[in-house]
């Protein structure tokens, strides 16, 4: 019993400690492990010159989300040109993280999401609002930052694009996609912010796990204070709905598909 007072005591003071917090910025770093298929592409001679070894196997990038006033925003910290590998038959093939471009705010009090994404050298504002997870809290704790945090886990089902490069033409089809989700987060910062699953748990979100090391989000940095003039709905693009964004995106694919010419690729890596 004195253990279960004294837990609760110091879950208080650090409360009482932290609690206080309602805006920020955090930084994240994202680390995504690749999981494209390059096949019949020429090798080039020697067997280290495969298909394989065309491409890296993660990728890291890094992001930030700023939080107040019932409010978060997601991109990009700073913009990279993508990254481009070639094979001695000469094709090339560029590399882009999805979100690379990309902005999220959610707005907490009113349960609505607006992106901006890209695709094709196309920009949209896709609004939505937030489609909750069913969270289970495991009693599992660890400090992150100096930040106790607690872990939630979760399953995602849903579908995603898979894209191949077959002979030197791009293929893509949607396939399903069981994402399990091991999320920490901490309550001395009482605001569902996070690099991901935005207004779905009770504090700010410092860590991700999605699918045992697949897509990994750390914190590196928790500010406490931002500049809340910059969390606002971003308005660059067409505006459509979720659907209407998927569907826009099959056709581009399917032109890109048809004229591409196989020597030339972008590739979007993520979720």
């Amino acid at each position: 019993m004195k253990k279960i007072i004294f837990t609760l005591a110091a879950g208080c003071c650090l409360l009482t400690a932290y609690g206080q917090q309602q805006q920020g910025r955090v930084v994240y770093e994202r680390t995504i492990q690749m999981q494209l298929r390059m096949m019949g592409i020429a090798a080039g001679a020697g067997a280290d010159a495969g298909p394989d070894n065309l491409l890296p196997h993660s990728r890291k990038d890094k992001l930030e989300v700023l939080f107040g006033n019932g409010q978060s925003l997601r991109r990009a910290v700073e913009e990279e040109a993508p990254e481009e590998f070639a094979d001695e038959g000469g094709m090339h093939v560029h590399m882009v993280t999805a979100g690379d471009n990309e902005i999220s705010y959610t707005n907490f009090s009113n349960n609505r999401v607006v992106d901006q994404r890209e695709f094709a050298a196309k920009s949209y504002i896709v609004t939505d609002s937030i489609h909750k997870l069913t969270w289970k809290m495991t009693g599992e704790t660890r400090t992150i930052l100096n930040y106790p945090c607690q872990q939630a886990v979760a399953q995602r089902i849903g579908k995603r694009l898979m894209s191949t490069v077959e002979n030197g033409e791009m293929k893509s089809k949607e396939v399903a996609d069981t994402a399990n989700i091991t999320a920490w987060f901490t309550l001395a910062i009482p605001v569902p912010a996070g690099p991901d699953f935005q207004g779905q748990l009770p504090g700010l979100i410092l860590a991700i796990d999605i699918n045992n090391g697949a897509t990994v989000y750390q914190a590196l940095e928790v500010a406490p204070v931002t500049d809340l003039a910059a969390i606002r709905e971003p308005s660059k693009g067409k505006k459509v709905t979720e659907a209407e964004f998927n569907k826009a995106r099959e056709k581009l694919m399917a032109e890109m598909q048809r004229n591409g010419g196989g020597m030339i690729r972008t590739m979007r890596i993520g979720q």
